[in-house]
């Protein structure tokens, strides 16, 4: 892994499990946060300008928070985390047959 990939400066999870800590309240970096919790990858999001953001969950709390990718980010569990909402139809899919 390099420290000069983009993002790794100002990271704020791991980047093999993609897990974080809750730690911040309002602002990126302010360190408000009681809680202290696992921040759960949840899922991947995508911004204008084809970044990939984290969607954390709070796993005490059930806050959301959403956070830069960084670019020595375990490729592999992105796009785990980007397919799980196919693994989880919204409905059987014996129905789509119908």
């Amino acid at each position: 892994m390099s420290n000069d990939a983009p993002g790794t400066s100002h990271r704020n999870h791991c980047p093999h499990c993609l897990w974080s800590r809750h730690l911040d309240r309002n602002a990126p970096g302010d360190r408000d946060a009681k809680c202290a919790g696992g921040m759960e990858p949840i899922a991947v999001t995508v911004r204008g300008n084809g970044r990939w953001v984290l969607v954390h969950r709070c796993v005490d709390c059930g806050r959301l928070r959403l956070n830069k990718t960084a670019g020595d980010d375990d490729t592999l569990a992105l796009l785990r985390l980007a397919a799980l909402p196919l693994t989880m139809p919204p409905l059987p899919y014996q129905r789509l047959a119908e």
